[in-house]
Order: C-alpha cells, then sequence, then structure tokens
C-alpha cells in the first residue's frame, strides 16, 4: 500500500475504527514508511492492459455513490503513462450518470478484479471528459480498441493519485469462456487424441474380421 493511498483512504472515522479494531498501529507503520509515490510499475501496467472489465465509483451532487461497470476486449483499458490511464467511452443505455457525476466531482475510484487468480487493483483519481473537439479525437484515436463496433462518445482519461494491491481474502474464483477454454485445452487434445485412437482401433478390428470371414 502506498503511503498517499492510506492518507486519501484513512480518513479519522477510519482510525478511529482501526483503533478499535487492533489494526491502527499496522496501518500507521505504512503511513510513516510507505511508498510516497502513485507511479505504476510494470506489475501494475500490465495487469491494467490484461483487463477486459473494471467497476467505476463516482459520487453524485447529493453525495450518493454510484458504480458502474466498464467492459471491453482486452487492453481497451490503457496505460498512456506512470500515472495517467484511459479508456473510450462507447454509448451505453444513456442514462449519463458517471457522465453528469464527473462533471460535478471528478474523483473516481476503480477496482480491477482478476478473478481466476484472486487478485484486485484498487485505483483513487481524477478523471477528465474530452467530447466532441480536436483533442477528443486525438485521444480517441489511442485509446478506440480497433474491433470495436460501437460507437465511442468521449474519452475518458484518468490521473491516479493512489493505487493499491488489494488481499485475496474472499475473492471467489471465476472464468470467463476464454479463460475457461485455455484451461481446458490440454484436456480437448487429449480427448482429441482418444477418440483418433479408438476409431484407428475401430478400423483396425473391422478389417481383421473382414480377413477372417
Amino acid at each position: 500500500m502506498s503511503r498517499h493511498f492510506a492518507e486519501l483512504a484513512f480518513t479519522a472515522a477510519v482510525k478511529q475504527e482501526q483503533e478499535r479494531h487492533g489494526s491502527r498501529h499496522q496501518y500507521e507503520r505504512v503511513e510513516q514508511a510507505g511508498d510516497a509515490t502513485a507511479r505504476l510499475g510494470p506489475d501494475e501496467m500490465l495487469f491494467i492492459r490484461q483487463r477486459d472489465g473494471f467497476y467505476m465509483a463516482s459520487v453524485s451532487e447529493t453525495g450518493w455513490p454510484y458504480i458502474q461497470y466498464r467492459g471491453g476486449a482486452k487492453g481497451f483499458l490503457h496505460v498512456l503513462d506512470e500515472q495517467t490511464i484511459g479508456f473510450a467511452d462507447l454509448r451505453g443505455n444513456k442514462q449519463y450518470v458517471s457522465v453528469g457525476n464527473l462533471k460535478h466531482d471528478d474523483r473516481v475510484a476503480l477496482f480491477l478484479m482478476d478473478y481466476p487468480s484472486q487478485n484486485r487493483l484498487k485505483i483513487l483519481g481524477h478523471a477528465q471528459l474530452y467530447e466532441g473537439d480536436d483533442k477528443a479525437e486525438a485521444f480517441l484515436e489511442k485509446l478506440r480498441v480497433p474491433e470495436e463496433k460501437t460507437v465511442a462518445e468521449r474519452a475518458v482519461v484518468i490521473k491516479i493519485e493512489a493505487f493499491d494491491w488489494n488481499c485475496q481474502q474472499h475473492i471467489t474464483p471465476r472464468y470467463s469462456a476464454e479463460e475457461l477454454a485455455e484451461a481446458l485445452e490440454p484436456e480437448r487434445q487429449r480427448f482429441e487424441a482418444l477418440r483418433e485412437e479408438n476409431a484407428r482401433l475401430r478400423e483396425l478390428l473391422k478389417a481383421k474380421s473382414s480377413n477372417n470371414s
């Protein structure tokens, strides 16, 4: 955990709860000795580029949190530099709740999940929307996924304030169809080889039976 993530997340009320439940001393050390930078390293960059979806929370004008899922082909969430990520925001149900929230308050919290490996990366940042001008088009040229057919309405560029790798506890492993196909490929090949061998043996038995008759 970075020092800055602790500074942002551990409010006075949070610290009181940590004190009450006996974990304050542990996290106090993080605040004093943790890494002060919010720069993505190779592990974070690779993890981000491999995701095919993430959860993004924003805050409404009435103070209510709102969580939205964003998905796409692997790599649709781009790493622009060590402190910046972005994605092409595709046309959806046209409620525009996140868009409206971000124009009121640009703070976001992202949850990036790897269910098979039971890993998650939390990111806090400030989101900037680019829509309907040359700057937006320039960003969209970088952020579009070539095979994506849905219209991209805007570019969302997030400046990272802090991030933290969360513990694996209580994450239930889940697998996409692609991940299952990859994991089961050796068994599929083994089954195919057995099927071919079975067919070959049947032909041998058929030929032997014909010769005997």
